[in-house]
């Protein structure tokens, strides 16, 4: 029955308001709390004969990057492709800078698709302990969104584990985030848990590999940043995870330093926002008042500081995931968050003093911006990105069918695009390139990265 009703979804576009009294029956019969009613969005999907990407009518994909082609740095390009995000490049390109969230015991022999014995160990952040390095990193591609044409690709960060999401800067850089927390052993030289910067770069180097250890150690997952204070807000992918926030001694230069801090429910001490049953819900557009609490020790070696924070006062949350500022607010999505576990889009809007002590009289505000309790309509949202014109592209990581996901400013659920290869595989690193013509995304399991263009403008509400 889920599987069809699922498809039926998808297909169909869910169009009228038939459709969203279909939605509001739906609700009723399972007990859940009211959801948002789906809308027509781009209209129904069209089956891919490639059995590729199924998107509407008018839209057409291009794969732009495969596992193991040849990059100009003589390495071939990675698999396990995740999280990203688009730059402004010279002569009106786009520069992509793509994470990989591949292990050191992913290493089969081959590492980087060649020898690397002329490769500088320095340019690694752990070169391993004689069994081969890291494999995990980024990726730089260089595209033309005019000509639909790759300028280049090339290895841009070296030796870090499970690169899984990240987030843009204002300032021009991808900040990439290791969702592992492995200490230095027989195969690993440095301990891993940190946060790495990328310039986006439009020619081949290496970033330095520099860990950023004041934005903590622990289960990284996506960052994004508030572009008119400066605070780098960070996810942690645990189902018992907090929501932090990173003050920098000086904005925009992360390796100076800063304060870590988590975020609390004002008034409400150790708040559980996951909605699993214990203590009093939290439901669809509600809003409560923030504080942040201060974290110490934050390198955690014990692997605890979401605990702390906890016992703090902190907030909980259920696999903190996909994070995007836009709209003048901080969007992050909770994919196991809700009464069904099927996920949670939060919506945080910064104080008008975020990060100063004036805050406390106007203080940031968080909203349970999404939560259907259906995976029919969102199964597990995991990366997200916040489109020019204001909606929301979620990607699913769930258990079923995959589908890039359309969420209006006002709540509004459509399905934009479905994965139809055989391996089913989650969708991530959704991000439009600066003009605004090209959506690019990732297929992690068939370790490809699509460029999806279309009509825009057309999307019916």
């Amino acid at each position: 029955m889920e599987v069809s009703r699922r498809h039926f979804l998808g297909t169909a576009g869910a169009a009228g308001l038939g459709f969203a009294g279909l939605q509001l029956l739906f609700e009723r019969a399972s007990g859940a709390a009211p959801a948002t009613l789906l809308v027509k969005g781009y209209g129904p999907l069209e089956t891919d004969p490639a059995q590729v990407l199924d998107l509407p009518r008018g839209f057409s994909y291009k794969i732009i990057s495969r596992q193991g082609d040849a990059m100009e740095d003589g390495l071939l390009v990675p698999g396990r492709q995740d999280g990203m995000a688009a730059f402004p490049g010279p002569d009106g390109s786009t520069v992509l800078v793509c994470n990989h969230e591949l292990s050191t015991d992913d290493f089969d022999g081959s590492g980087f698709g060649r020898d690397i014995s002329d490769l500088d160990p320095a340019t690694f952040y752990d070169f391993g302990n004689g069994q081969g390095p890291a494999l995990g990193g980024t990726t730089t591609i260089v595209y033309d969104t005019k000509s639909g044409k790759v300028l280049r690709r090339f290895m841009s960060l070296r030796g870090t584990v499970r690169n899984c999401a990240g987030g843009p800067t204002p300032w021009g850089t991808w900040i990439t985030c290791e969702e592992d927390v492995t200490r230095a052993d027989a195969l690993h030289r440095n301990d891993h848990g940190w946060c790495f910067e990328v310039p986006a770069h439009a020619e081949p180097f290496a970033a330095a590999p520099v860990p950023i250890k004041d934005m903590g150690r622990f289960n990284h997952e996506a960052i994004a940043v508030d572009p008119v204070s400066g605070v780098v807000y960070l996810t942690e992918d645990r189902p018992d995870g907090l929501l932090y926030r990173f003050l920098p001694n000086t904005p925009g230069q992360m390796l100076a330093g800063g304060r870590l801090q988590a975020l609390a429910r004002k008034g409400v001490s150790s708040y559980d926002t996951r909605n699993w049953g214990d203590g009093k819900p939290m439901s669809v557009g509600e809003t409560f008042e923030c504080t942040w609490v201060d974290l110490v020790d934050t390198d955690a070696p014990d692997d605890d500081l979401r605990l702390r924070g906890f016992a703090r006062g902190a907030a909980r949350f259920a696999r903190g995931e996909g994070m995007w500022y836009g709209n003048d607010a901080v969007y992050f999505a909770c994919t196991n968050g809700g009464e069904a576990k099927a996920g949670q889009v939060f919506k945080y809007v910064p104080s008008p003093a975020e990060g100063r002590a004036a805050e406390a009289d106007q203080p940031g505000r968080l909203t349970l911006f999404v939560e259907p309790n259906d995976p029919g309509l969102i199964e597990n949202c995991d990366n997200l990105t916040v489109a020019p014109w204001g909606d929301l592209i979620l990607c699913e990581d769930g258990s079923g069918d995959q589908y890039l996901v359309g969420v209006t400013p006002e709540g509004g659920i459509y399905k934009f695009g479905h994965n139809a290869s055989k391996k089913n595989s989650e969708f991530a690193g959704a991000t439009f390139s600066p003009d605004g013509t090209t959506l690019f995304v990732n297929v992690q399991s068939d370790g490809i990265t699509l460029a999806i263009t279309g009509p825009w403008d057309q999307r019916t509400a």
